[in-house]
């Protein structure tokens, strides 16, 4: 396909839509994407989005509109992406992992002027659609959807040129609160971020980057896809996590490049493929999501592919700290030194003052990449920041060489499969239950996924309820991720002094239930096995 550049942009800044528009001028015919095996190269990228972008813009959508998708990975959603950025509208990446109740409660707060789906998602949408009773335009992604008609903007915006501060991405995320806040990063956010990731972890046209977190994640744009758009690089889109199908893909494809976060890693290195795989051509291995475990480094550094740490948020757009794979051997447990363009500090809890040299604290960051707020929460906004700081809620601390470390969370959220988990939000879900009075949920350490949620449920008076019900309804309600693994019936909860909830107490009763069951798991195994080889002798004699 043909090229030709819109000349509506030349005069404009350099915001995200330029950089496709550039690349395909100077790169026209290398791949871009290779999406399950169909590939696409620069120009015709370029020309779709920048095709849709216009078709956008005369059906009356402009900058302060948002566009919300319900899509997994592929280049139709990508495709979207650069639309939007060209025409100045912030895309809003819903999750598909949401159940229809989860789902509607974000349309509902993002309130969208369009929403695009995938076909594969149009059931859970449209039931989404239904419970947030939302009168919002509808089309499917794609050549045959959207981009071959657009429906009319309800309230047309006023065109106008796009500006490096105008929305670009909408990401929601799970809070200390009950509720799922949307995350505003800027044009100018997501440059800063990716020209920090160009020079600490360059990539170059050469690469292949293999994409495989889900697109409605901040670091499915903005860890290595979004730079390698940039630099003219090419993307392999997965669209799910098999470890067999990642592993052949890296050596088929000849990866350069990916990131993931520990549970995808060590599922990764307990596949049946992983010893036999041809990973030669994987150079840079970015973990983040959670702290990787030295055993985890140890089996792939006996692979000979050493692992990046990195640690960000989604309100830092994410990346905040990296560490070098050559430091990693002899720093357990870090997660490195600041992104160029990226301040940090150590803050002590109780003072609030600044803390130098070795120390531990919260963790502040400041820098251009760090979000312009919450959509719609000036109050979360405010509780967030602390004048141009953001403040993480992480608690860290910072060796005599500078490198940090993630000690704990001083917010109640833990992390199942690299995926934030609110305990607020999984009580609420629970909560909805006629027969539950009151509920706490807490993370306790897992093997495979980091962590996982230990509910304490206080059941209605009278009530006869069983954990299956409780479990059956948290999966009505909830994504996966969120779903306890275990539930415990108390008859109060433990509250502190100040009529706190008692996490930390729970957090010890949660690790020893879980290992308690654990125990009577492995009894049952070892009965069963000593049965069946009973069994097999007797039919023996």
């Amino acid at each position: 396909m043909t090229w030709n550049a819109d000349p509506d942009l030349d005069d404009g800044p350099h915001t995200i839509g330029r950089w496709i528009v550039d690349r395909a001028t100077r790169s026209p015919e290398r791949t871009a994407l290779d999406d399950r095996g169909v590939t696409t190269d620069y120009a015709t990228l370029a020309a779709r989005a920048a095709g849709l972008a216009d078709a956008l813009r005369q059906a009356g959508y402009g900058p302060g509109d948002r566009i919300a998708t319900v899509s997994g990975n592929s280049t139709d959603h990508v495709v979207a992406f650069f639309a939007c950025a060209i025409a100045g509208i912030a895309i809003v990446p819903l999750s598909w992992r949401l159940t229809p109740r989860e789902l509607a409660e974000v349309l509902t707060r993002s309130a969208p002027a369009l929403v695009l789906i995938e076909d594969e998602h149009m059931a859970l949408a449209g039931e989404a659609l239904r419970g947030a009773a939302l009168d919002t335009p509808v089309a499917g992604l794609g050549t045959t959807g959207v981009e071959a008609s657009v429906p009319r903007a309800a309230n047309p915006a006023p065109r106008r040129p796009v500006r490096d501060d105008d929305p670009l991405l909408v990401i929601f995320t799970s809070g200390s609160e009950a509720a799922p806040k949307g995350v505003v990063l800027t044009h100018a956010n997501c440059f800063w971020n990716n020209l920090a990731l160009a020079q600490a972890l360059p990539l170059t046209q050469d690469d292949v980057v293999l994409a495989m977190l889900p697109q409605f994640h901040v670091a499915a744009w903005n860890c290595q896809p979004l730079l390698a758009w940039w630099v003219g690089a090419t993307v392999v889109l997965e669209r799910s996590f098999q470890p067999d199908r990642v592993l052949h893909l890296i050596a088929d494809r000849k990866v350069t490049a990916m990131m993931g976060v520990p549970t995808q890693y060590a599922l990764l290195a307990n596949a049946r493929g992983w010893r036999t795989t041809d990973a030669s051509s994987l150079r840079l291995a970015l973990v983040g999501g959670a702290t990787m475990p030295v055993s985890l480094q140890e089996a792939w550094a006996e692979r000979g592919i050493p692992l990046t740490q990195g640690y960000g948020l989604t309100e830092a757009a994410p990346n905040v700290l990296h560490l070098p794979a050559a430091e990693a051997t002899g720093t357990p447990g870090a997660v490195g030194r600041p992104y160029p363009h990226v301040s940090v500090r150590i803050v002590d809890v109780a003072s609030g003052l600044t803390l130098e040299g070795e120390a531990t604290g919260e963790l502040w960051v400041r820098g251009p990449s760090v979000f312009a707020g919450y959509l719609g929460d000036d109050d979360a906004t405010a509780r967030a920041m602390s004048g141009d700081w953001l403040r993480t809620g992480d608690l860290a601390s910072r060796d005599a060489s500078g490198i940090y470390r993630i000690v704990d969370r001083l917010k109640d959220i833990f992390i199942s499969g690299g995926e934030n988990v609110a305990p607020a939000e999984v009580e609420y879900a629970l909560c909805l239950h006629p027969l539950v009075e009151a509920a706490a949920v807490v993370g306790v350490p897992d093997a495979v996924w980091g962590e996982r949620g230990v509910a304490f449920v206080v059941p209605a008076d009278g009530a006869a309820l069983s954990a299956d019900e409780v479990l059956t309804h948290a999966r009505l309600n909830l994504a996966a991720f969120k779903v306890p693994v275990h539930v415990e019936f108390v008859d109060r909860l433990p509250r502190s002094t100040i009529e706190k909830l008692a996490r930390a107490r729970l957090r010890d009763t949660a690790r020893s239930l879980v290992e308690q069951h654990r125990e009577q798991e492995d009894r049952a195994g070892e009965r069963a096995h000593g049965a069946v080889h009973e069994g097999t002798k007797g039919e023996a004699r």
